[in-house]
């Protein structure tokens, strides 16, 4: 088709798109020129805005790594990321969910650890606390033999893979539940802390005069065959940014109760306090058990 008026092109790429042979990538090709170009249309976007967008996502492509994925930040701060996890879990949308967020920092093959133990690898100055929690189906019955991977961030809000002074695999550790759906662990209080900000995403903060921080949350991903596999962020109910989070990402569902005690721990004597104690259960939902591409090695 020759182009004769600006309109013709949105014409012309979707009579390409509708030539699409796979369903599913034709509704979403059309879908996209659709949107796109009526995106182009309503800011009429500039020249010079175009080569600038260009550069940026150019940029960001630029910035992967093994420890560093700009392009799900990106997601998260515009808030695509937790809108794609509420409209395909909690009946498509339309109730409560355990999903959330991957995250960027979510690492394959973390070390066994048994029921009881710690995931504290190195010297990591904070407050001691105690995990449990429990994994269960949507009638609420226990999901016995579920591998439960957890991670979250130190009491300075740094991950492992970020913080030299943390060994390898620190506050990292897979799970089995037991026969009640249970898992139990030790460690110590994360703390909430800034999204990297010296790439795009940062540039983007500050322009729309927003802070980068995420509230202090563990994160769990629990898989068993028959289920959908659950990723998920229980967020701290005590932390200040939990109604600003800047990657949009706690639901009601997900605050936690990081109860503080200033008494001395009934069994654990080189506890010192305060100590604190989290007590949550997830539901997982039926589906196919199906593990994410690791954002990070």
């Amino acid at each position: 088709m020759i182009i004769q008026r600006q309109e013709d092109v949105t014409t012309a790429a979707l009579i390409v798109m509708e030539q699409t042979t796979d369903p599913r990538l034709r509704q979403i090709m059309v879908s996209l020129i659709r949107h796109l170009h009526g995106f182009v249309r309503e800011v009429r976007l500039t020249e010079e805005e175009f080569r600038d967008a260009t550069a940026i996502l150019n940029e960001m492509g630029k910035l992967a790594s093994d420890t560093h994925n700009e392009m799900v930040l990106m997601a998260g701060s515009l808030g695509v990321s937790s809108l794609v996890c509420l409209l395909n879990n909690g009946d498509n949308g339309t109730t409560e969910t355990s999903q959330s967020l991957l995250g960027p920092f979510w690492r394959l093959n973390s070390p066994r650890v048994e029921n009881g133990g710690s995931i504290i690898r190195s010297d990591t100055p904070g407050p001691t606390m105690f995990v449990t929690m429990r994994v269960v189906d949507r009638e609420g019955q226990p999901i016995a033999g579920a591998e439960v991977d957890i991670w979250h961030s130190s009491p300075v809000g740094l991950y492992e893979n970020q913080d030299p002074d943390q060994a390898d695999m620190n506050l990292r550790g897979k799970f089995m539940t037991d026969a009640d759906g249970r898992i139990w662990f030790r460690s110590v209080k994360p703390a909430g802390y800034p999204i990297p900000t010296d790439g795009v995403v940062g540039r983007l903060l500050e322009a729309q005069n927003r802070h980068p921080f995420r509230p202090a949350h563990v994160h769990a991903l629990a898989f068993k065959e028959g289920y959908k596999t659950l990723t998920s962020q229980v967020y701290a109910d005590d932390d200040p940014n939990l109604e600003t989070d800047v990657q949009f990402g706690v639901t009601r569902a997900l605050v936690g109760k990081f109860d503080r005690h200033d008494e001395p721990h009934p069994s654990e004597p080189d506890v010192e306090v305060p100590w604190y104690s989290l007590d949550y259960t997830f539901v997982m939902e039926p589906g196919e058990a199906r593990l994410p591409k690791p954002p990070i090695k």
